[in-house]
């Protein structure tokens, strides 16, 4: 049985589908935690395809998973999961291209179902909220969500087709400082400005650049820096995200950062307090299934293919990944080097180039989970690439 022709064939029958499903999201962008027209238009979609579907997934109001089962024996049945993000940007609309990954998901997980009705498999569409701010996957992977998989994939649009082999490790922190007010001309003397805790806290961040690796990240922003000019701030505070390559190496920068700002803290007779807004891991690379992903990606006419970026940000699927073989496809929609976050990204959201990708990433997905489903010693070699990548991460 020729699996590929048939997936090209059912793609091609429901593009139109996808492709309006594509513009709703698009045209009605909505905030991370608030994508309910989306995941209501989706988890629709889905269940007119005979997924049953579970909503408020992790006590997230827009989580979901879509199922759908075609298990012989229930004890042999691998599952898929194919993940998909669908939260826009405050003010901006979609920028970073999430529109395009609901129907490029879907393409992929209706051609499973109508194409393979002979093979022992579950199939999950799990639906993400939040990627961009409070990061759904965090909680869903707590209560593990995606510990039942044995296989995840996920697209996204960019500015070349390519595969991530790594994603940096990060912490995003608030230090809160509490001074003493005094008036900044009559009696200053009698002031503790929690600003200067944290500007020292800026300045003892800045002289350890210095001494950290090169795949180290520090970047804070002041989200208080008092009321009044005239007024010795009794509070302020500072947001900063500190990543790298490695747990190990960025749990090392943080006991620095933490004593600095302690530090700042004592010298300047103020006291602080330190929160973790948010914790990602790096990626566990997996690189034959990388290799599988991209491979499909050219055989089904991707383009602007190239090698995987060096330097890259931290994403929330990482987390996946620590708890099953997983990969991302990014698929070219915009021109090379045209960044995301950018009203360029908008604007090319409903194009015949972002129409394509989303036709390459539903048959490059599609023909991936073929070959894992139907593959033994490349499931061996993934599964075991998986084994050691864990420990090294």
């Amino acid at each position: 049985m020729d699996y590929k022709l048939r997936i090209n064939s059912v793609i091609q029958d429901v593009e139109k589908i996808l492709f309006d499903l594509n513009d709703f999201i698009h045209d009605n962008p909505e905030i991370g935690n608030h994508e309910f027209r989306a995941v209501d238009k989706i988890t629709s979609l889905l269940k007119s395809y005979g997924f049953s579907i579970q909503k408020n997934v992790s006590g997230l109001p827009t989580a979901f998973i879509a199922s759908f089962n075609n298990h012989k024996k229930t004890n042999t049945a691998l599952t898929i999961g194919l993940i998909c993000e669908f939260d826009a940007l405050e003010g901006m609309g979609h920028g970073c291209g999430h529109n395009l990954q609901p129907p490029s998901i879907i393409g992929a997980a209706i051609a499973i179902t109508k194409v393979c009705s002979d093979l022992n498999y579950k199939l999950k569409v799990i639906g993400t909220p939040a990627e961009e701010t409070t990061s759904g996957k965090i909680p869903m992977q707590k209560e593990g969500i995606f510990k039942n998989l044995d296989l995840a994939l996920m697209m996204h649009g960019g500015d070349r087709t390519t595969v991530d082999v790594k994603s940096l490790a990060i912490n995003k922190i608030d230090f809160e400082y509490s001074g003493v007010p005094s008036h900044a001309a009559v009696s200053p003397e009698l002031g503790r400005s929690a600003l200067d805790g944290v500007m020292m806290l800026f300045n003892g961040i800045e002289y350890l650049r210095e001494h950290v690796t090169p795949d180290v990240r520090m970047h804070g922003i002041i989200t208080n820096g008092g009321q009044a000019v005239n007024i010795v701030p009794e509070y302020a505070s500072a947001q900063f995200s500190i990543r790298a390559e490695k747990r190990k190496n960025l749990n090392e920068v943080l006991d620095r950062v933490y004593k600095i700002a302690k530090g700042a803290a004592l010298a300047t007779e103020t006291q602080v307090q330190i929160k973790t807004l948010k914790q990602m891991e790096s990626k566990v690379n997996v690189q034959s299934l990388n290799d599988v992903l991209l491979r499909n990606a050219r055989e089904v006419g991707a383009s602007q293919i190239s090698p995987p970026r060096e330097k890259t940000g931290s994403t929330d699927f990482s987390l996946v990944t620590h708890d099953v073989p997983g990969a991302c496809l990014r698929t070219a929609f915009v021109p090379f080097n045209t960044p995301n976050h950018t009203i360029a990204w908008v604007k090319a959201g409903k194009t015949p180039e972002a129409y394509n990708a989303i036709r390459i990433a539903s048959k490059a997905l599609s023909y991936t989970i073929i070959e894992f489903l139907t593959d033994n010693v490349l499931r061996s070699r993934i599964k075991s690439e998986f084994d050691k990548a864990q420990k090294e991460v």
